[in-house]
């Protein structure tokens, strides 16, 4: 009678371990279902294409540097950036865009025309823009070459 006494008994290991295995895959899914569903903010859609066109970038930058470098300046008083082309630009005729990029967050790029004043400069309105790191980037052309700038400013 012993024998089938020790037969009866009742363990809870198998179960035990059951239940371990089926929590640890319940986890692995809902960890796969998570990162699958997360939303991914590239800093640019076309980032490919634009790699591909980096050595016209370059180019691009040797000739604004050789011809002086623009300069942006961030006033927190009164939450206005000035942007003001060197004096070697002055005869010519510039026409181009100046980005507002916030590398956190794309919705909140902006993009405005380069409308430059007598003096070779434009006061940008930084009232509604979030405080954070941002990059200011004008591209703009004479006609015959073009070039590019670009700064990072701290909105506070």
């Amino acid at each position: 009678m012993k024998n089938t006494d020790k037969n009866k008994s009742f363990t809870l290991w198998p179960y035990a371990i059951v239940v371990c295995m089926i929590l640890f895959m319940s986890y692995i899914a809902m960890f796969v279902y998570k990162a699958m569903n997360q939303d991914v903010d590239l800093v640019s859609k076309d980032y490919y294409e634009q790699e591909i066109k980096f050595q016209d970038q370059i180019e691009k930058v040797r000739r604004t540097q050789a011809l002086g470098d623009v300069m942006l300046n961030y006033s927190a008083d009164d939450k206005t950036i000035l942007l003001q082309m060197p004096a070697t630009y002055k005869e010519k005729n510039l026409t181009g865009t100046i980005t507002l990029f916030r590398p956190s967050n794309d919705k909140l790029d902006e993009q405005l025309p380069l409308q430059l004043g007598r003096d070779q400069s434009q006061l940008l309105d930084a009232k509604d823009l979030d405080s954070g790191i941002w990059k200011v980037r004008v591209n703009f052309s004479d006609g015959e070459e073009t070039y590019y700038s670009e700064k990072t400013i701290q909105i506070k």
